[in-house]
């Protein structure tokens, strides 16, 4: 029977640790089973004197500048969720509580493969209720200026990107892929984010990635790339866009089965997008794969 018609967790814990990109505080991580219909829920656990559980969804996104952060109605935050969250839904875990012990997830490699690497090892389980995914019935679309995302009709999930950038070293880039497990692991998993000098600089001057380092990030000065080890892919940037908005879809709480297509958009258009389906009710459904499966049987 298809893993994809029935909902999943961890066989156990995934354990992990490293810094955040823009704290550069060191933190330690729990990716815990959870039970059925809980979803994704991330505990704070160096909180005590109020509530640590946030509960993902598409209305606890209250910062989108250069990640993903939510936050829970006690002011209760996790920054950079994103490469997780792409991780999770693409290795097809519904349910799972996420422990940590800082305001932001480590950015490891900057990559999700990190995250896929532990799961793995951690291991997943069956759950007896089906899986709830996001039907896509009408085109919705959210566009800033000449930055625009859309979500289509589609009987599988699908994922394209296209960025463009005056620098050599990037230039314009596109993807369209249909993504499941295996694609996301062999297209998507290792595509690393990236940043120019100049911005990093700036950022820095602003209290913001404390914790980025060409270990954890692709650095570009101009046209050249100064990581000495160069790309993983020669478009590893469009693909690590891609990767980014798979990750900022998952605060929907389920699975897409639609088209996904970005143009000039980063973490505040998706969840611009993500807005907009939940306010267009008619534009989608829920959806579970047990019916389909028993009239193929």
């Amino acid at each position: 029977m298809p893993a994809s018609v029935f909902q999943q967790t961890l066989q156990g814990p995934a354990i992990f640790a490293g810094v955040g990109v823009h704290t550069g505080a060191y933190t330690r991580v729990s990716v815990r089973p959870a039970p059925v219909n809980s979803g994704i829920v991330f505990v704070r656990t160096d909180v005590l004197d109020r509530d640590n559980r946030v509960p993902v969804s598409g209305e606890a996104v209250t910062k989108t500048q250069l990640g993903t952060v939510i936050e829970n109605a006690a002011g209760v935050s996790v920054a950079t969720i994103e490469h997780l969250m792409a991780a999770l839904v693409m290795l097809n875990i519904d349910n799972a509580t996420v422990e940590l012990d800082g305001p932001e997830m480590p950015i490891m490699d900057g990559s999700s493969l990190p995250f896929v690497q532990v799961l793995d090892r951690a291991g997943r389980r069956g759950q007896d209720a089906p899986r709830r995914y996001i039907e896509i019935l009408d085109v919705i679309e959210y566009v800033d200026g000449d930055k625009r995302a859309t979500l289509s009709p589609s009987d599988r999930f699908e994922v394209a990107f296209e960025i463009a950038f005056s620098s050599a070293a990037i230039g314009r880039q596109r993807v369209d892929l249909a993504m499941d497990e295996q694609a996301f692991r062999r297209e998507l998993a290792d595509c690393r984010t990236f940043g120019f000098l100049h911005e990093v600089e700036y950022l820095r001057s602003i209290g913001l990635a404390r914790g980025g380092s060409m270990e954890n990030a692709v650095v570009i000065d101009g046209d050249r790339i100064l990581n000495p080890e160069g790309l993983r892919r020669p478009d590893e940037f469009v693909r690590h866009k891609a990767l980014d908005a798979i990750g900022d879809l998952y605060v929907l709480g389920a699975p897409i089965l639609g088209r996904f297509e970005g143009v000039l958009a980063g973490h505040g258009v998706n969840n611009m997008l993500v807005r907009a389906l939940m306010a267009n009710p008619q534009a989608w459904r829920h959806r579970t794969l047990v019916q389909d499966l028993a009239e193929a049987v």
